[in-house]
């Protein structure tokens, strides 16, 4: 269990405030109270105290965007208890072999995921499983509510910490170690993110097992902020949202912003909005154009990682409206009371503005050392950032350095593409070479290979040319919306 801090002292006392006034929906149908979020977690609390399940262990929490799993993360933090993150979205053998691996002490699950193969992983080790359902006559209930937990050896994380999934763009997604007294940097991350004074609803497009949604969950709550769930980003729900809410900003990845520029959403369905503020990626420069010459929405940035514990460099909308367009491109300064440098590849050494190198931060909640990032990045004698790609996405073809995103980029200013993604295959003679998958707007004319590597040709040197293509009707994602480079190296992989 949790120790106490400060700030955990004040969530709980956000969480537990006056029980009246609804704070949160699901595709703005199911409506909760502060008072029905809060009964959840001490539902939940009371259970894993009942089966005996030691105050220790790290809770296995299978997470969708809905809130009574929203429920679950708030009261488990605030009852003092760790919890692992775990993504709803996997086969039932893989979410049971997950569960079996771990050995978590007690598993809490929607009623659609405790399939036969998670009753009997749970079931065979002992630990306790809680269902929760939006649908039935007990919203949290013991999947045995007889039983009392047995797990040998049960997993446990550090004193205090929560296990986060990081988007898992290259593979698996990893656990990260997530203290939970670092929770502060949650609050700073989402006021680094707000526009204006309003706090209009949340209307989340973030995966609440990742960083991203944590953030925003456990803010909200903080600052009072009304928050939107949807099982997953699609745009009829987002749209019917934003119609219910009239925002003045809103956030996401590039994906969005895509998504919603290619089913060409209407200037006068987005006419609340005057900022898209977001982070997980690059934003292409002629999506940001479209945004902002087609609906007036002005594109703030952010960036930052599960490892910083949410963000650490961002524009704001003061910065935007002083240095905009000048530092078009940059992901913004960074945030109050944090430290950024630029470091070279090889020997580490910090270097001079205006040199790209990998991008190290150093947050004062996390201690005083400087956190290393393959990102690589240049700062400029502003203090402005710009992401220059990733270094350990760089792929060596024949002794030239490749870097993914300026294949991408090249890709996406075609004008049928909507995104692309690039990685690298092994090459017998080369070593290494790079291959795209694209994804084209709907309704957009057919386009041939041929045609596509035509366009590339003027645009690349010839030294990036994808060596495959692979045109398909969807870009496999991560849940937080980032290609997902390991599916699409896969889809290589079983065409060849």
């Amino acid at each position: 269990m949790t120790g106490n801090s400060a700030f955990i002292d004040d969530f709980r006392a956000a969480l537990f405030a006056d029980p009246e006034p609804l704070i949160m929906d699901y595709a703005g149908q199911d409506f909760f109270s502060r008072g029905d979020i809060a009964a959840v977690g001490r539902s939940i609390v009371a259970l894993l105290q009942n089966a005996s399940v030691p105050g220790d262990a790290a809770i296995g929490l299978v997470i969708r965007n809905r809130p009574l799993q929203a429920a679950a993360m708030l009261g488990l933090i605030a009852g003092g208890y760790s919890y692992t993150s775990i993504y709803a979205f996997q086969s039932p053998a893989m979410l049971a072999r997950d569960v079996t691996e771990t050995r978590f002490a007690c598993v809490i699950a929607d009623a659609e995921d405790w399939s036969p193969e998670l009753l009997a992983a749970t079931g065979a080790m002992g630990a306790v499983g809680i269902r929760l359902s939006l649908a039935g006559a007990a919203r949290v209930e013991a999947i045995d509510p007889t039983l009392i937990c047995t797990v040998a050896d049960y997993h446990q994380v550090a004193d205090g910490a929560i296990e986060i999934l990081s988007s898992g763009t290259t593979g698996k997604p990893k656990r990260i170690v997530f203290p939970t007294h670092m929770l502060v940097r949650a609050v700073d991350t989402v006021r680094a993110g707000q526009m204006d004074d309003t706090r209009p609803p949340d209307i989340c497009t973030w995966p609440l097992a990742g960083i991203g949604g944590l953030c925003n969950l456990v803010a909200n709550i903080v600052i009072n902020r009304y928050m939107t769930l949807l099982d997953r980003f699609n745009v009829p729900e987002w749209l019917e949202a934003v119609r219910r809410h009239r925002p003045s900003f809103c956030s996401g990845p590039p994906t969005v912003a895509k998504m919603l520029v290619d089913a060409n959403v209407t200037p006068e369905d987005l006419a609340s909005v005057k900022y898209f503020y977001g982070g997980s990626a690059p934003m292409p420069e002629n999506l940001e154009k479209t945004l902002l010459e087609k609906y007036g929405i002005k594109t703030v940035w952010g960036y930052g990682a599960t490892e910083f514990c949410g963000t650490v460099v961002s524009w704001s909308a003061a910065l935007y409206e002083q240095f905009y367009p000048q530092k078009r491109g940059a992901m913004g300064r960074a945030l109050a009371g944090i430290g950024v440098r630029v470091v070279d590849q090889h020997s580490g050494e910090p270097l001079p503005n205006g040199q790209i190198g990998y991008l190290e931060a150093k947050v004062p909640a996390i201690g005083e050392h400087w956190i290393r990032t393959t990102d690589l990045a240049l700062i400029d004698d502003d203090g402005f950032v710009f992401h220059k790609g990733r270094g350990d996405g760089a792929i060596m073809r024949g002794g030239f350095k490749i870097l993914p995103e300026t294949i991408v980029a090249a890709l996406v200013d075609h004008p049928s593409v909507l995104d692309a993604a690039v990685v690298g295959l092994p090459d017998e003679r080369l070593g290494e070479v790079p291959v795209a998958a694209i994804e084209l707007k709907s309704g957009a004319s057919l386009i041939s290979i041929d045609e596509v590597m035509d366009f590339l040709r003027d645009r690349l040197a010839a030294t990036a040319l994808p060596a495959q293509i692979r045109i398909v009707d969807v870009l496999p994602r991560t849940p937080s919306l980032k290609a997902d480079l390991a599916a699409v190296k896969n889809l290589f992989a079983k065409t060849d």
